[in-house]
């Protein structure tokens, strides 16, 4: 069912109930009579997922390679030579602008006091979301110094939230304590950050996510984590696939992802292809190659 769900860019829903109406689906998952239920709730594939951890789904992945090698896909020896490179999985999150993210902010403490019990002196339910609001029709029209006294405003009034609250928090039972406060001290890393500084948080529900710069004219920046991803060179098939936080450099993640692809293909890589972000690494056993390397490439490797 995971693999059907990435497969087709789906929901937990969506995918569920085109199981239920596609019989192809069901053959694939095992099934041998034609089912009109659904196999399972849909909530419970987030609870799977989250139960799976990296351990299962590396598990997932190396049987994906070992039926390839069953259905003659690939061949053993097709993994001693791979191509290694890192994207960004960009995260389900709106763009982070501080009038958003202050707004957010907002919008959580005040439903977290109400959650609790907690009686705030000033909620701002009226004054906020039109500021807010107002913040990006002044910086559409590039009418700045409007845009930060409203700013000026609005993180004044998140403020007075936060502080209502962080004075209440002890009132909380011991089961909300800690979610209050952890919602607290995410408020007030928002509230404090500066744009040049580094480590910002770029969504209150997800702290992992980082901006990397992708250096295209049309998206310079993508809100994720990087992602180094192992294929083999002819077939083309994903033989290792990791996060990688912090936004390392390339060439420090090529030891651990060819590492990753040893151990799930049961084959050591002996030739991998990267490109110019990887440039200066090396690793002992494994030849690396590299666009604008001359020395070492022969025409049979300028041919494949």
């Amino acid at each position: 069912m995971l693999y059907l769900q990435h497969a087709f860019d789906l929901s937990d829903e969506e995918v569920v109930w085109q199981w239920v109406e596609n019989p192809y689906w069901q053959v694939f998952t095992g099934e041998t009579y034609l089912q009109t239920e659904p196999p399972i709730d849909p909530s419970s594939l987030t609870r799977w997922r989250k139960q799976l951890g990296e351990a299962g789904i590396e598990e997932l992945l190396a049987e994906t390679i070992e039926a390839a090698k069953r259905a003659g896909v690939i061949k053993a020896s097709s993994v001693k030579r791979v191509i290694v490179d890192t994207t960004v999985m960009e995260k389900a999150i709106a763009h982070p602008t501080d009038s958003r993210l202050l707004e957010g902010c907002r919008e959580h403490l005040v439903k977290a006091a109400a959650r609790h019990g907690l009686k705030l002196r000033q909620n701002y339910n009226r004054e906020a979301p039109p500021l807010a609001l107002q913040i990006g029709r002044y910086a559409h029209a590039k009418q700045f110094k409007r845009m930060r006294k409203a700013l000026r405003t609005l993180r004044s009034r998140v403020g007075r939230v936060m502080r209502d609250v962080e004075r209440q928090a002890g009132q909380v039972g011991d089961s909300g304590h800690a979610a209050l406060l952890e919602l607290v001290a995410r408020t007030k890393r928002i509230l404090s950050q500066k744009p040049k500084d580094k480590n910002k948080l770029y969504a209150l529900h997800a702290p992992e996510v980082e901006c990397l710069a992708k250096g295209q004219a049309r998206i310079p920046y993508e809100f994720g984590v990087k992602v180094s991803i192992t294929t083999t060179h002819k077939e083309g098939l994903v033989v290792g696939m990791r996060s990688m936080p912090g936004n390392p450099y390339d060439g420090h993640t090529l030891a651990e992802a060819l590492e990753q692809a040893a151990i799930l293909s049961d084959t050591k890589p002996e030739v991998v292809i990267v490109d110019r972000g990887y440039k200066g690494v090396a690793v002992d056993g494994v030849k690396i190659y590299h666009p604008g390397l001359r020395r070492g490439i022969t025409r049979t490797l300028r041919a494949r």
